[in-house]
C-alpha cells in the first residue's frame, strides 16, 4: 500500500515546511509520496520549493494564479500515484502526528474512506461561530445523506484512490469539502471517523469565511439534486 499525502498551500510561508517536516518525520506505515501545491502564493512559499526539490518523497506543483483548495487537489490527483489520498492542510491547524490514526482503519479492506473528527475529541475553537458553523453544517449533511458524521467540514479527509478519482470533483475552492461528502454519501459509501487533535489559528489568519460556510451548505443542496 502507498499514501499520497496531497498538500494544497496559499500564502502558508509560516507554516508549510514544517508540515511538510512532519510529514516526513511521521513513522507512517505504509510507502508515502507528498505532493506539495503552491496555488499561487504571493509570499515566500517559492524559497520553501527550492529547498524541498530534489526529495524523492515529493512532488511539486506550482499554480501560475490561485485557483482554489478543490483545483489544486484535482491537479494533485492527475499525479497522485498512491493507493490512499489523504488531504493535508498546511496552515498548521492539523497535526501531522495524527496521520498513523486516521489510516489504520483501512488495514480492513472494506473501509473507502475515514475523517478525522475534531467533534470526538476534545479541542480548542477559533471562535464560536465556526464551532456552531461547522456543526451546521455537518447537521445539513447528515440530514440531506443519511450519514452519522460528526464534522463535515474537517480538513482531514482520506480516500481510497478508487472512490475519489470516481467522484469526478467540480470544485474550484472551498466548496471541495462539501462536494466529496455529498458525492461519496450518494455512492453509498460509509464515512469511519476517527478523533483528532486540532490547534485552530485565530479568526483573523483564517482563509475560510462565513461565507464559505453558507455555500457549504448550498452545495450539499445541489449535490443532493444532481450528480
Amino acid at each position: 500500500m502507498k499514501v499520497s499525502v496531497i498538500i494544497p498551500s496559499y500564502n502558508e510561508e509560516p507554516t508549510l515546511l514544517a508540515i511538510v517536516k512532519k510529514v516526513l518525520s511521521v513513522p507512517i506505515p505504509y510507502e508515502t509520496e507528498i505532493i506539495v501545491v503552491d496555488d499561487g502564493s504571493e509570499d515566500n512559499t517559492a524559497q520553501i520549493f527550492e529547498n524541498l526539490i530534489g526529495n524523492p518523497k515529493i512532488k511539486l506543483i506550482t499554480n501560475p494564479k490561485n485557483l482554489g483548495k478543490g483545483a489544486s487537489i484535482i491537479k494533485a490527483l492527475k499525479i497522485a500515484t498512491g493507493g490512499l489520498i489523504l488531504i493535508q492542510d498546511a496552515d498548521g491547524e492539523y497535526d501531522p502526528r495524527e496521520i498513523p490514526k486516521l489510516l489504520t482503519p483501512f488495514k480492513d479492506k472494506k473501509v473507502k474512506v475515514v475523517y478525522g473528527s475534531r467533534v470526538l475529541e476534545k479541542n480548542p475553537v477559533s471562535h464560536w461561530t465556526f464551532n456552531l458553523g461547522g456543526r451546521f453544517v455537518t447537521h445539513v449533511a447528515n440530514f440531506l445523506f443519511g450519514t452519522q458524521i460528526t464534522d463535515e467540514p474537517t480538513g482531514y479527509k482520506v480516500f481510497r484512490k478508487e472512490v475519489i478519482k470516481n467522484l469526478k470533483i467540480k470544485s474550484k475552492g472551498f466548496e471541495f469539502c462539501p462536494e466529496v461528502t455529498a458525492k461519496v454519501a450518494k455512492k453509498g459509501v460509509k464515512i469511519i471517523e476517527v478523533p483528532i487533535s486540532y490547534t485552530p489559528r485565530p479568526v483573523s489568519q483564517k482563509k475560510i469565511k462565513w461565507r464559505d460556510g453558507l455555500a457549504a451548505i448550498y452545495y450539499l443542496v445541489k449535490y443532493r439534486l444532481v450528480d
